[in-house]
């Protein structure tokens, strides 16, 4: 045990071991309920940014937070054999640096393939090969998940075409009043603030609903 927190807390591990405790703290509160997560453009308030960097990098197409957090895990995994094989070493400390930084290198080149593979593969199985957009939304019925929307806050529950389900942020349009398990219509995305724009909508208008 004494080893592994030894190479966990060596160069370059110890950049992504900290890294690490927080990816698996944030899905730990995603399971429990804690949090509430965009099922297809990851963290509903920053992912809009983030994801739209992701992409600009070639690994676009999967939510922000998976994409960070297998390269988290990745590089993590990576950086931690690599210290693991130079402890083995008996080396200069100076050449021990130097290497680290190869380790560091390889590290991020190894996430980097990684995520670009699980990116690429996603948008070939996805129908019609187009990556998922949160402009998909638009149009669709969502469940109220808050006590209640106002302008500034609320989240929502929502079917994406695939089946899955995914908690957005919404915002309130009109004057109805929208409380936990109302139904409502999304209508607009709002890119700069990440959420939606939301109306009241009768449960028995939804067009997704099981016929009687």
């Amino acid at each position: 045990m004494s080893d592994f927190l030894a190479a966990a807390l060596g160069f370059p591990a110890v950049l992504f071991s900290f890294s690490l405790v927080v990816v698996v703290g944030y899905w730990c509160l995603v399971v429990l309920g804690v949090l509430g997560v965009d099922a297809l453009d990851g963290d509903a308030e920053a992912g809009g940014g983030l994801t739209d960097a992701l992409s600009a990098v070639g690994v676009g197409g999967i939510p922000a937070t998976v994409s960070l957090s297998v390269m988290i895990t990745v590089a993590w995994l990576v950086s931690l054999g690599g210290v693991t094989l130079l402890d083995d070493l008996v080396l200069p400390i100076p050449l021990v640096l130097v290497l680290g930084l190869v380790v560091l290198a390889v590290a991020l080149a190894c996430a980097w393939a990684v995520v670009g593979l699980l990116a690429t593969a996603r948008r070939r199985l996805r129908p019609g090969g187009r990556a998922p957009s949160r402009h998909d939304f638009v149009g669709r019925l969502c469940v109220i998940r808050t006590g209640h929307v106002s302008t500034d806050f609320g989240q929502a529950e929502v079917t994406a075409a695939d089946g899955s389900s995914a908690l957005i942020q919404v915002r309130q349009t009109g004057e109805e009043s929208l409380t936990a398990g109302s139904t409502a219509l999304i209508v607009d995305h709002d890119p700069e603030g990440s959420f939606f724009w939301v109306p009241g909508h009768p449960t028995d208008l939804d067009p997704n609903r099981p016929a009687p």
